[in-house]
């Protein structure tokens, strides 16, 4: 039994297959499913301004989904061909046949993937829990890897802000089956309020066409059997990283990552310490940093013209390929 199975939940996941709402899929988007040995993968795509662009791999965070990344897919489609992957267990893709949802397990889907797709080396982006398991199949790919732009990366913080402690709160036995409970009569609405005032600097930037099509996405994440399971599984997998000492342990690979990084951090997040910004700039051996003090978790939904802007920039010192 992998660290982060729980006893008899396969069982009874395997016995209720989720009979959902559609995805929302934006204009000028795809959605297909990739079956892979053990799992399959959901992948939402956006067809390049012309042939031959490299590839991207976008990589998503806990509770989000390959849906993040459409505010900054199509400002890059004329430099990358890029797809944005649901991590088992989110989005469209169903559990994991192994149970397995710790960084390494996110991060051998996200491999198996490539290797399967023939795509590598991609330039591969990741957001928080995304941002922990890009640099791990940076680490342990190089190969794949062409560069890493990590928008606030779950790595160890010795020093948890107290609003990230909630969500850390999930990775206990039993916390997320007592917080599904006690919430239970939440309406999607103010689910997602909750949800946005935590992942955002400002949520009154979000549009009102953009709030109701996260409250819909709410709606259907909601109806999916295995939604908190997967939400605990998986914050437990992001504490067994952040403990992880020796060669395994994230800063240190980290370290051993060659392909060229761009970071960005946002000075009101409240999961991810804006105060680690520097400390991963020194630890990525070849990185640039970007910040922008009024975005908060999510810099790619909130400021994705910004870090469309970092990325070409980085592109550019890469000789545009």
């Amino acid at each position: 039994m992998s660290s982060t199975e729980l006893p008899g939940v396969r069982a009874v996941v395997a016995a209720v297959p989720p009979v959902v709402s559609a995805v929302k899929v934006a204009e000028g988007e795809e959605m297909r499913s990739v079956a892979l040995p053990g799992l399959t993968l959901a992948v939402r795509s956006r067809p390049p301004g012309r042939e031959g662009l490299p590839p991207a791999l976008f990589v998503h965070g806990l509770g989000g989904s390959s849906q993040n990344w459409s505010a900054l897919m199509p400002l890059l489609q004329d430099v990358v061909d890029g797809e944005a992957v649901d991590l088992p267990g989110f989005g469209c893709s169903p559990p994991p046949d192994d149970g397995n949802y710790s960084v390494t397990g996110h991060a051998r889907a996200v491999i198996r993937f490539l290797d399967a797709e023939e795509r590598g080396p991609v330039h591969l982006f990741g957001n928080s829990l995304g941002g922990a398991v890009a640099t791990r199949v940076a680490a342990v790919r190089p190969d794949l890897v062409r560069t890493l732009t990590l928008v606030s990366p779950a790595l160890p913080e010795i020093r948890v802000q107290r609003s990230a402690v909630p969500t850390g709160l999930l990775a206990l036995p039993g916390v997320a089956a007592l917080f599904a409970r006690m919430t239970r009569e939440w309406t999607a609405e103010e689910r997602t309020r909750g949800v946005m005032a935590l992942c955002y600097g400002d949520p009154a930037r979000v549009s009102e066409a953009g709030f109701r099509e996260a409250v819909a996405e709410m709606e259907r994440r909601m109806e999916l059997p295995y939604f908190w399971d997967a939400m605990a599984r998986s914050a437990r997998g992001i504490v067994d990283a952040y403990t992880l000492g020796g060669q395994q342990g994230l800063w240190r690979q980290a370290e051993r990552v060659l392909a060229p990084t761009q970071l960005v951090y946002g000075g009101r997040d409240q999961l991810v310490s804006y105060r680690m910004a520097r400390k991963a700039a020194a630890a990525f051996r070849d990185a640039r940093l970007l910040t922008l003090p009024d975005a908060g978790h999510v810099a790619m939904m909130e400021y994705p013209e910004a870090v469309a802007q970092a990325f070409r920039e980085l592109l550019d010192e890469c000789g545009g390929s």
